[in-house]
């Protein structure tokens, strides 16, 4: 068995309302920086797991995404090997 880093970014569907992006975007503007079109927000989860191929890894980190992480009503998410 290896153990395997993998990374889970969430993030808000398009067409979601992202309240906080807009408030960091007003923020940044009010600080004097311009030409932000948008700023759209999530979370990256960084899973450290022990499996036998990094396939299996892979796979683990989306079900717990699938299953936890994300809403998936809201939510849409992408697993990926971190280097």
């Amino acid at each position: 068995m290896s153990y395997f880093k993998i990374n889970v970014e969430v993030r808000l569907k398009k067409g979601v309302h992202d309240p906080q992006g807009e408030t960091i975007k007003r923020a940044l503007e009010n600080l004097g920086y311009s030409g932000i079109k948008s700023i759209n927000t999530g979370k990256v989860f960084t899973i450290k797991l022990e499996a036998e191929t990094e396939e299996q890894a892979l796979q683990a980190a989306r079900i717990y995404a699938d299953r936890l992480l994300a809403n998936p009503v809201i939510e849409e998410f992408t697993v990926e090997k971190r280097t």
